[in-house]
């Protein structure tokens, strides 16, 4: 599963309004923790009849409407008031292409996968892009003959795939593709330089094991009443733990057996008996969200999204969050298992795709083409979010961003090789997700040992996987 290299863009919002979306969906709080419901099925006959005009995609988005006819473009969204980008990438796609009217419909945050499964199943649909808010409801939609696979168009138009580190190929279904990225979000380390400084220890790097990690952690943290600093911090989420042992590549949350995670469970409970690390059980009794223990200056490390640089910028310019206790902070790379590549990271996307009912399906493609391209991403950029792919010029204009840390390492630490995601394409994915959040939990509270925990995910799991 080894990708190329490549370099995924991370940018900083000004204002934290813009990530409304994003900073409630990360992790597992959205697509860590949703699950897949469906397995892929072939192309019912209505889809064949609507994938036939694929053959005939133009080689340009500015062929799409070369003959002038003017289009309406119908795509569904969310959060259209709080999330800026929306209307962005509608005024500048229609700038760029005359003729063509984007008509957003705004289903809300809420239960948006599963509002927009039901309108694509009633006979009066007329939507012609769908915004795809994680892999369970992309599985979704696949299932009920919702979206059109656009490998056909992918191949016309020449789109290069490997600029989205591997992503596409973890919800590829049955070799067909039915969705493009346009938006990645990523796990990155935060680190308070102020408490490396305050110890005489050395910053951490862009390439750390999880044993090296473990032993920083360890070296930073003092137990003394009243004066605790924390070396690591994780949150509540089953991706801050269990995920760590996916970024070699060989495995996922879909194998059915789950010893892999065990060294991870392991070193974090251990983290915790010794005071390196909050006790799991007190941050679900206390309701301590990540960002409130990071901004309080005692959390030495913290594995988190890359959603959280906007947050870290915007809190300290405005003052909610005292620089003086963590106004002096860097990133680095996810830290990864020994032999596996730095840059290697967990990551979760937002596609776009083509409904089978669009009446214009030629030129709803061109207008995901778009906005999941180099274009679109610059887009995406202008208002600090996280595009799919990457450009020079988004790079330089993240790196340059008042706010972010300026330090190498933390611009390097935009680099990523490869690119897991936290919920790839499978059936029943919801269920195994269910079932391994349940257990994380038990194993976590220390309800049940880490083996006893492990044996009833695989038990669990194997129940679905032979359904």
């Amino acid at each position: 599963m080894k990708k190329k290299a490549i370099s995924i863009l991370l940018t900083a919002a000004m204002v934290t309004a813009m990530f409304t979306g994003c900073g409630e969906a990360d992790g597992e709080s959205s697509q860590g923790s949703d699950s897949q419901e469906s397995s892929s099925q072939e192309s019912s006959s209505d889809e064949g009849s609507s994938q036939e005009s694929t053959e005939e995609s133009t080689d340009s988005s500015e062929d799409a409407n070369a003959g002038g006819e003017e289009v309406t473009l119908k795509w569904a969204i969310w959060d259209e008031s709080t999330t800026q980008y929306w209307g962005d990438i509608k005024k500048a796609y229609e700038d760029s292409h005359p003729g063509v009217t984007i008509e957003m419909v705004d289903l809300g945050s809420t239960d948006y996968m599963t509002v927009l499964a039901t309108e694509l199943s009633g006979s009066g649909s007329d939507f012609d892009v769908v915004t795809i808010k994680d892999v369970p409801g992309y599985a979704t939609l696949v299932q009920k003959n919702a979206i059109l696979p656009l490998d056909d168009y992918i191949k016309a138009d020449n789109v290069d795939l490997t600029k989205y580190a591997g992503a596409t190929d973890q919800v590829t279904v049955d070799g067909k593709l039915y969705e493009l990225p346009f938006r990645n979000d990523f796990w990155v380390l935060f680190y308070n330089k102020d408490l490396f400084d305050a110890k005489e220890i050395a910053y951490p790097t862009n390439d750390m094991t999880w044993e090296d990690y473990d032993k920083l952690a360890r070296e930073l943290t003092d137990t003394t009443f009243g004066s605790q600093v924390y070396g690591g911090h994780y949150h509540t989420w089953r991706s801050t733990i269990g995920l760590m042992g996916v970024l070699d590549g060989e495995h996922t949350i879909l194998d059915g057996n789950y010893e892999f995670m065990k060294p991870y469970y392991e070193m974090v409970l251990n983290q915790e008996k010794d005071g390196v690390v909050r006790k799991y059980s007190d941050l679900k009794t206390e309701g301590l969200h990540y960002s409130a223990a990071f901004s309080g200056g005692d959390v030495a490390m913290l594995n988190m999204g890359s959603w959280f640089i906007a947050t870290m910028i915007s809190n300290l310019q405005s003052g909610e969050y005292d620089s003086e206790l963590c106004g002096n902070w860097g990133i680095v790379k996810y830290p990864h298992a020994e032999g596996v590549e730095a840059g290697s990271t967990l990551g979760t996307i937002t596609g776009l795709s083509v409904t089978t009912v669009s009446d214009t399906p030629d030129a709803a493609w061109e207008f995901v083409k778009w906005v999941s391209g180099e274009e679109g991403a610059a887009v995406m950029a202008s208002s600090g979010n996280f595009p799919a792919i990457m450009t020079d010029e988004v790079m330089n204009l993240i790196t340059g961003l008042e706010g972010f840390p300026t330090d190498e390492a933390s611009k390097d630490a935009l680099n990523v090789s490869n690119l897991y995601l936290e919920v790839p394409y499978a059936p029943n994915v919801s269920e195994i997700n269910s079932v391994l959040d349940s257990y994380h939990g038990s194993i976590m509270s220390g309800e049940m040992s880490v083996d006893d925990g492990i044996a009833k995910m695989n038990e669990e799991v194997q129940k679905i996987l032979n359904q």
